[in-house]
């Protein structure tokens, strides 16, 4: 993956999204050949000169100071996710060969992971990597997603399944959002771990096989996801309306363990308590763990 095109194409975009009206300056220079900001205006709001944001815009993010990603995040008014973004896309450009490769992820996790995730017992509770995947899950969790473990694509991995699955579009009832904020997680972490060649290979392989991954991941949107509601359609037993916490586990570099709670004594509680009863009848986690280690 690419990191200079990747600043270059992120700085353009979001450049592109702004206009002296919104930020509130007098518009430089003459007539205006495309929309959005131009260059010398985004250095006029940060403070830098026209030749040192240009030099940044191209690519160039080495040795960039903190204070001056700063003053470039307010004057493209970046949220904080995209604030942060911009610092991983710096730190990928000064980071050695040799610290890059510590940042990818073991391939399991620890015992004690997989023991807690068993604790859970009135949620579905999954670990997913930076790639997508899910790595370990507890019952209710490989119950939850067993439209995923139907495909034969191992480990599942959620974005193959979003935009590479037909029974994907089932499962989420607003699939276009999921897709959006499938893409934006992804775009994420490509930003955290830029050198990381499976995330750069499964980038790969969606932009070549889905049109509507390519269209969205050219959007260069990011997103942070650590709590709120999700909507799934599941085979069995219907609407599910869940909220969700995630958490990053620093005992397991680059995973995250996210559960999804029902409201107490809302129908989603109920039908929780039914995709449990169906997921021991069907001894769902046994075969989607013999599925999930098949290679």
């Amino acid at each position: 993956m690419d990191n200079r095109a990747e600043i270059r194409q992120f700085l353009s975009n979001r450049r592109g999204r702004l206009t002296p009206e919104l930020v509130g300056i007098e518009p430089y220079g003459g007539r205006r050949r495309v929309q959005g900001l131009r260059r010398e205006e985004v250095a006029r709001l940060a403070g830098v000169s026209v030749e040192y944001y240009t030099r940044l815009e191209r690519g160039n993010l080495s040795g960039v100071s903190d204070s001056v990603l700063d003053a470039i995040g307010r004057a493209l008014e970046l949220d904080e996710a995209e604030h942060e973004y911009l610092y991983n896309l710096a730190r990928g450009a000064n980071t050695s060969d040799r610290k890059r490769a510590k940042g990818t992820p073991a391939p399991d996790v620890k015992p004690v992971i997989q023991h807690l995730l068993n604790s859970i017992t009135a949620a579905p509770a999954i670990i997913g990597n930076n790639r997508m995947d899910i790595v370990a899950a507890n019952t209710l969790g490989f119950a939850l997603y067993s439209d995923m473990y139907r495909g034969s694509a191992r480990p599942a991995n959620h974005s193959r399944f979003i935009f590479l699955d037909p029974r994907a579009h089932n499962f989420y009832p607003d699939w276009e959002r999921a897709a959006n904020v499938n893409v934006a997680i992804l775009r994420r972490e490509a930003g955290r771990n830029p050198h990381d060649k499976g995330i750069a290979e499964l980038v790969g392989e969606l932009s070549m096989r889905s049109d509507e991954f390519r269209t969205r991941w050219a959007n260069h949107n990011v997103r942070r996801h650590y709590s709120g509601a999700k909507a799934f359609h599941h085979s069995v037993v219907g609407l599910l309306e869940l909220n969700y916490q995630a958490m990053e586990l620093e005992e397991n570099r680059g995973h995250t363990l996210t559960v999804y709670p029902a409201v107490p004594g809302s129908p989603s509680e109920e039908a929780l308590k039914l995709l449990a009863s169906w997921a021991v009848t069907e001894n769902i986690a046994k075969v989607s763990l013999y599925a999930t280690h098949r290679r």
